[in-house]
């Protein structure tokens, strides 16, 4: 129990995020309306997709440095977890966008920006599966997987900056702050941050489990 709290710690703050979410008052702004309540599962999830995919990185910059297949196994699972928050940001940003913007998908600089982010983590799949060699699969991986969270930052933080997006705080539009979020929604948004996080956290290390577990198995076979 001593060595799970923070797993305790996810789980009440994400039943709190999930309650207070729909049941809180929020501002009444033009446009987004009640949909701002998405700001707590759709723009967190994507927080906790990037925490993740950092974390990715940082095992194959470790894989690299001393080649221990452990860390290439952290990076591949953290990856893979990472994907799994996109997707969930990925899905519930183009239920916003229909609710706000009137279609599922409009050409907005940080919605396909987000795309390509997707599509470049799934060519870091397909690289890997497209090997046999363990160690030759890792290298080549971890060298790809360095260039793919470049490249997330690129599309997900600098582009959108750069360029007129309809997100808020891209290419000279207001950040929400200027908005005006009250204090209801902080005591919310960053408790969803720490929870989705905390959860990727624990999904990781299950996933990690799963695969020592397989890779013993199949060397004792």
């Amino acid at each position: 129990m001593k060595n799970n709290w923070w797993k305790i710690l996810s789980v009440i703050l994400l039943i709190y995020v999930i309650i207070a979410g729909f049941l809180i008052d929020v501002p009444a702004l033009p446009i987004l309306h009640e949909t701002i309540r998405n700001l707590f599962f759709h723009v967190t999830m994507w927080f906790a997709m990037m925490i993740i995919m950092l974390s990715s990185m940082v095992s194959s910059i470790k894989f690299l440095s001393k080649f221990k297949m452990s860390a290439d196994v952290w990076a591949v699972e953290s990856a893979n977890t990472g994907m799994f928050f996109g997707t969930l940001g990925l899905l519930t940003g183009m239920l916003w966008a229909n609710y706000t913007w009137g279609d599922w998908w409009v050409n907005d600089p940080k919605l396909n920006g987000a795309a390509a982010t997707m599509l470049i983590y799934l060519a870091y799949f397909v690289l890997r599966g497209s090997m046999d060699d363990e160690e030759k699969k890792a290298k080549i991986s971890a060298i790809y997987n360095i260039f793919a969270f470049t490249m997330l930052i690129v599309f997900l933080v600098i582009l959108p900056r750069m360029t007129d997006s309809l997100h808020p705080g891209s290419g000279g539009n207001p950040g929400f702050s200027t908005y005006d979020i009250d204090d209801n929604m902080r005591l919310v948004f960053y408790p969803a941050i720490i929870g989705w996080t905390l959860m990727g956290v624990w999904i990781l290390q299950i996933r990690v489990r799963t695969r020592f577990l397989r890779m013993k198995i199949n060397a004792n076979v």
